[in-house]
């Protein structure tokens, strides 16, 4: 099973911006309830979509820099990038079909 990888404000752009496939990306932090409910559901999407979307995980306490560029206000705020752009995004723990069901418009 492939978990979500970890990126930081360093390998934002080259993991996210300069992706060849579809990026879903979780902005979390370690103290936030709802992230670690649906951590399991991003990890189970990562391996359901191997090899067509990549999932990262950024940790808005550590990462700062990316949270603020992209006006991270709640967490978790899960967001699809494709081409380098922001396509899409779900702000709060939802269930595994709704996000599923967003990916599926952009793979």
């Amino acid at each position: 099973m492939s978990a979500a990888a970890s990126v930081t404000d360093e390998t934002f752009k080259p993991e996210v911006l300069e992706s060849e496939v579809p990026v879903l990306v979780d902005f979390w932090a370690p103290w936030c309830g709802p992230c670690r409910m649906v951590a399991p559901i991003v990890d189970e999407i990562a391996s359901q979509y191997e090899g067509k979307v990549k999932v990262v995980k950024v940790n808005t306490d550590e990462n700062p820099s990316v949270a603020s560029q992209y006006g991270i206000r709640s967490i978790p705020t899960l967001m699809i990038f494709k081409g380098g752009q922001r396509v899409d995004m779900v702000v709060g723990a939802v269930p595994k079909t709704t996000l599923a069901n967003i990916l599926e418009k952009h793979v």
